[in-house]
C-alpha cells in the first residue's frame, strides 16, 4: 500500500507540474528561425500560427490575433520539430515526462506495453490530463517464453494474437527471434487486415529477407542484420564483423521493399561499453542521468549480466556506423532509437540524443541524424499508420515543436536544454520543463 500511495503522489505532483502550462486554443511563434526539416534549409524571421494542436499558418510579418498566447523568439531562438524515440520500453507516468522536458513528443514503445499504458496512461496524455509524448504501442509476440513476449505455437494462436491487439488499440505487432516460419506468415496476413503493421527483430526460422518480402515494415535494430542477414542460417555468430563489401547488399535490400530501420547506434555502443567492464554498472547508477530512472528500471539495471560477458563488440560497432552512414547516403529511411530503459545505462530521453551525437560521430550529417528524430518518424507513421502528419513545421501539420537557442543543424547539443516545447499544440515553457524534472526526481527518490 505504501508503494501505491508513493505512486498515487508521484502522479498527483506530475500533474501539478503541468498547471501552468498553456492551453489557449491559438499560439503564435513570432520573431522564430525556423529549421522546417522539409529540406536542409532555415527561414529567418517567422511567425508560425498554432491552432487546435495544428500548424495554421507559417510566414514572415503575419498578423497575430488580438488575445493569443504568443511565444517570442526574439529573432535569436530556433524552432525545430519536436523528437521522436522510436524504440522504447518507457510505459510510466515519469518516464513519460521526462521524455517531454528533453524535448520528446513521439515515442514508439516497442513491446512489453502493459494495459495500463494502452488504456490509461496514453489516453490520458492525448487528453492533456498527463504531460508526455504521443505513444505508439507495439504487442510484442515469440515463439518461447524466454523474453516475456505473448507465446504463438499456432497459425491460429498468430491470428488471435493479432484480433485481441487490434481490439485493445494496439498499433504495431512486434516480432520477435523464436518465431515460426508458419507463425510469422499467420501474423504477417492477418496483420494486413487488421492495419497492424508488423515491426522488430529478425526471426531466426524465417530471417530478414523473407520478413521484409512478406511486408514487415521496420527492422528494430541495425544489429539485426549481424544475426539474420550477414551471419548464414545456422552459423555460429562471432565478433569479427561482416566484410564491408556486403554493406551495399543490405542498403539494397531495405530499399527494395522500402522498409525503415532503426539506426540505434547508441543501444550497441553502451552494451559494448559494459561487455566485461562490471564498474560500468556502478558507473551508470551513479550518473546524473540515472535520477531519472525508476526504482524498478534501476533494479533491472542491476540484474543484469552484460558485465560479466566476454564479448567485444568494438569492430562491430565500427561496422555499424559505416552502415547507417550508407544506408543515409542512400535513402533508407532510418529511425532514431534507444532501447530506454531496459538497457543499463539508457535513460529515457537523455540517451535519444546521445544517439543523435553517435549518429554524427558516424559520419551522418546533422541535417541526416536529425532527420532520424523527426521527418523520418513522422514520415514512417503517415505511411504505416496514417493521421495528423508530423515531424516538420508545415502547414496542417501536428504542432510538436522545440523551441532552442542555437540552431541545430549547427550544433545538435543545443536540442538538450530545450526554451521550450510543444506537444500536440501544449506548450511547455522552460520552467514548465524544468519542474517535471524536478518532480520525477523527487518521486524516484522517494522509492
Amino acid at each position: 500500500m505504501r508503494f501505491v500511495a508513493r505512486l498515487l503522489a508521484a502522479s498527483a505532483m506530475l500533474a501539478m507540474a503541468a498547471h501552468g502550462v498553456a492551453r489557449a486554443e491559438t499560439t503564435a511563434f513570432v520573431r522564430m528561425n525556423v529549421v522546417p526539416m522539409d529540406s536542409e534549409r532555415v527561414l529567418t524571421d517567422q511567425t508560425v500560427l498554432v491552432t487546435d494542436g495544428r500548424i495554421t499558418a507559417i510566414g514572415e510579418a503575419l498578423p497575430v490575433p488580438a488575445g493569443v498566447k504568443v511565444v517570442d523568439g526574439y529573432g535569436t531562438r530556433w524552432l525545430s520539430p519536436g523528437l521522436a524515440d522510436m524504440h522504447t520500453h518507457a510505459e510510466t507516468r515519469g518516464d513519460l515526462a521526462v521524455y517531454l522536458a528533453n524535448g520528446v513528443t513521439t515515442l514508439l514503445n516497442m513491446g512489453g506495453a502493459r494495459a495500463n499504458l494502452v488504456d490509461s496512461i496514453i489516453p490520458a496524455v492525448e487528453r492533456g490530463d498527463l504531460p508526455g509524448p504521443h505513444v505508439y504501442a507495439s504487442l510484442m509476440v515469440d515463439g518461447t517464453p524466454d523474453y516475456n513476449g505473448v507465446v504463438l505455437k499456432t497459425p491460429s494462436q498468430a491470428r488471435a494474437a493479432v484480433e485481441l491487439a487490434a481490439a485493445n488499440r494496439y498499433d504495431f505487432i512486434k516480432v520477435y527471434v523464436g518465431l515460426s516460419p508458419e507463425v510469422y506468415s499467420a501474423l504477417a496476413n492477418t496483420s494486413r487486415q487488421y492495419a497492424l503493421p508488423l515491426v522488430g527483430h529478425g526471426v531466426t526460422a524465417v530471417r530478414l529477407e523473407r520478413q521484409l518480402a512478406q511486408g514487415q515494415v521496420m527492422v528494430a535494430h541495425l544489429e539485426e542484420f549481424f544475426y539474420t542477414y550477414f551471419t548464414p542460417a545456422g552459423a555460429q555468430e562471432t565478433d569479427t564483423p561482416p566484410d564491408e563489401s556486403r554493406i551495399p547488399q543490405a542498403v539494397a535490400l531495405v530499399r527494395q521493399y522500402n522498409a525503415a530501420v532503426t539506426a540505434d547506434l547508441i543501444t550497441y555502443k553502451t552494451l559494448a561499453d559494459q561487455m566485461s567492464r562490471p564498474d560500468a554498472l556502478r558507473r551508470y547508477l551513479g550518473a546524473r542521468e540515472a535520477a531519472y530512472v525508476s526504482w524498478t528500471d534501476r533494479q533491472a539495471w542491476r540484474r543484469t549480466s552484460y558485465g560479466s560477458k566476454s564479448a567485444r563488440l568494438e569492430a562491430k560497432l565500427a561496422f555499424e556506423r559505416k552502415l547507417a552512414k550508407a544506408m543515409a547516403d542512400s535513402g533508407v529511411e532510418l529511425l532514431s532509437g534507444t532501447d530506454a530503459p531496459t538497457i543499463p545505462g539508457l535513460t529515457p530521453g537523455f540517451s535519444l540524443h546521445d544517439n543523435l551525437a553517435e549518429l554524427e560521430r558516424s559520419q551522418l550529417s546533422r541535417y541526416q541524424a536529425l532527420t532520424t528524430a523527426t521527418r523520418a518518424p513522422g514520415a514512417f507513421i503517415a505511411r504505416t499508420k496514417g493521421g495528423v502528419p508530423f515531424g516538420q513545421i508545415k502547414v496542417g501539420y501536428q504542432a510538436d515543436l522545440l523551441l532552442s537557442e542555437q540552431n541545430p543543424l549547427d550544433d545538435l547539443s543545443t536540442l538538450r536544454k530545450p526554451v521550450g516545447v510543444m506537444a500536440a499544440g501544449r506548450w511547455y515553457d522552460r520552467s514548465a520543463l524544468e519542474m517535471l524534472l524536478v518532480k520525477v526526481r523527487e518521486s524516484y527518490r522517494a522509492d
